[in-house]
Parts: C-alpha cells; structure tokens; sequence
C-alpha cells in the first residue's frame, strides 16, 4: 500500500486495499465494506442506498479507461477516517481506439464506521472545477477566465 497510515485500524487497512486494487467485478462486493442503507456524497451525486452506490461505481468502469484509486493519507480517530487520494484514470477512446489522455484527480474523503465495523457515510471532497473543467478544451478556458476575473 501507498499511503501515509496513522494508526489505522484492521477494518480501515481492509478498506485501503480494496479501493486501491478495485476492479469492476469487485463492485458486487462493496457490501462487505458498506452498511445498506448509508450515506454518500461527492460532487455529482447524493445517495442513500448501497445499490445506489454501487451503480455509481459501476458507471465508472463503464465510462473510464482503467480507473484507480491511490490513497495518500489516512488518518483515523474512533470510529471517523480522513483520507486523501489521487484518483488515476484515462478517457475511453473513439470507437475501438486507444483510450484517452491520462488524467489524476486529487480529492480527499470522510468515512464513518457503523458498530459492525461497515462504512456508514462516505463524503467525498474535490474541486470538480479545477480538477475536471478546467482540464476540458472549450470549457477549460471559460473556467480559467472566470477564475482569473474571480481573484
């Protein structure tokens, strides 16, 4: 594993190494992980059910060249953990072409345990307009524009 640990538990250590070895079939099995019902959030959704969760990670597969995650940081007190990540992937390519140029996204979570020991609520904290938009062709530059006119 890749990442800074600080006194991370058993159960946090486990989650660590399945999101960063996560595969499109082990999609099925995020219930070993995640309570049902919970909580998750990140820029473009808010759920509240496991198989909601679920279909968001499989869309991923589905609409990315070989997403991963990569923890950097955990950090982890009583029943909260903190993390941060670069979230690697590349685009899918034009029909049967190679895929897309590489992109990294840098973001930061907050996981809370249930008593069983599964993750209950999963936030998910990064700035799509820096890390996604700005990063796109035709948008990019009006996000830059606005971003220089903001400061």
């Amino acid at each position: 594993m890749s990442a800074s640990r600080h006194q991370v538990s058993a159960r946090t250590q486990a989650l660590l190494a399945w999101f960063e070895n996560l595969q499109a079939a082990d999609v099925t099995r995020m219930g070993a992980y995640y309570a049902d019902p919970l909580f998750f959030k990140d820029p473009f959704n808010e759920v509240t059910q496991l198989a909601q969760v679920q279909h968001i990670f499989d869309d991923m597969f589905k609409r990315l060249e070989q997403p991963r995650f990569v923890v950097t940081t955990a950090v982890e007190q009583g029943d909260d953990c903190f993390l941060t990540w670069d979230f690697l992937f590349s685009t899918k390519g034009q029909k049967g072409g190679k895929g897309g140029r590489p992109w990294t996204i840098r973001g930061a979570s907050h996981l809370r345990f249930d008593a069983q020991g599964l993750v209950v609520f999963h936030r998910d904290y990064w700035d799509a307009a820096e890390e996604l938009y700005e990063k796109l062709p035709v948008i990019g530059a009006l996000m830059r524009w606005l971003k220089k006119r903001a400061g």
